[in-house]
């Protein structure tokens, strides 16, 4: 029987600095909610938003696998591997930071925001040497399926980090369902809805609700509405 636990998207940690809005799924700086300190391997899902011109200036992490979406425009990268690019809508970046990586994250536009998913994944191999990678995702082949965009292979679909984990990216049709099976059958799955509204296990998720799924190794999506939404498949 699969174990649910739903995290509504009005109940979230809130973070608002004036020129960066974030809601967390799970604890993050300030806010810490002991029931929501990390899901399996998934330890931070931010939903972020950056006015014109503003960033995070430089910082580091180690051991740790960090992955941004870009929902609405650009982000301008740089670190301290001697990177520097810019990762927009239709792109999904990655840093393994292992032993040591310094970066900043700015918005590329001076004119509109941006809005993206940061998402920090704990490795399964501490120490390693720090890697990025950014990759083009044909995003139209989402409709209707499960598009995978990360994995832990380096020759697979998407990009890759150090860890047991897929994501998948899909976009439902009004009443389209399909059956996602797992990759590894112990892990769990954390559903996070973009927009519209879904139906698992007889639960309706809208916009930006979160569900995890464990003990389990497939689960029934039915769209309840045309439905974006993200599937976090990660060791628990």
């Amino acid at each position: 029987m699969a174990k649910l636990n739903f995290h509504p998207a009005d109940n979230r940690g809130q973070t608002d600095l004036g020129w960066l809005k974030s809601k967390h799924s799970f604890s993050f700086g300030s806010y810490t909610d002991i029931n929501k300190m990390h899901f399996g391997v998934l330890r931070v899902l931010n939903d972020d938003w950056l006015t014109m011109g503003m960033g995070f200036s430089p910082h580091s992490h180690e051991n740790m696998e960090i992955i941004s979406i870009p929902l609405v425009g650009e982000l301008a990268h740089n670190d301290s591997m001697g990177n520097s690019s810019v990762v927009a809508k239709g792109e999904i970046q990655v840093m393994s930071a292992g032993t040591g990586i310094q970066h900043s994250e700015f918005n590329n536009s001076r004119i509109k925001s941006v809005e993206f998913l940061q998402i920090w994944i704990l490795p399964n191999k501490m120490n390693i040497d720090p890697r990025y990678s950014q990759q083009a995702i044909d995003f139209g082949k989402a409709k209707n399926s499960f598009l995978q965009i990360l994995s832990p292979n380096e020759n697979d679909s998407g990009v890759w980090i150090q860890q047991e984990a897929w994501f998948h990216w899909s976009v439902f049709d009004l009443d389209f369902e399909r059956e996602y099976v797992f990759k590894n059958k112990n892990n769990g799955l954390y559903i996070f809805v973009l927009s519209g509204r879904i139906k698992v296990y007889g639960k309706s998720m809208g916009t930006r609700d979160g569900l995890a799924v464990m003990g389990v190794s497939q689960t029934h999506i039915k769209a309840e509405d045309h439905a974006e939404f993200l599937l976090i498949e990660v060791p628990v």
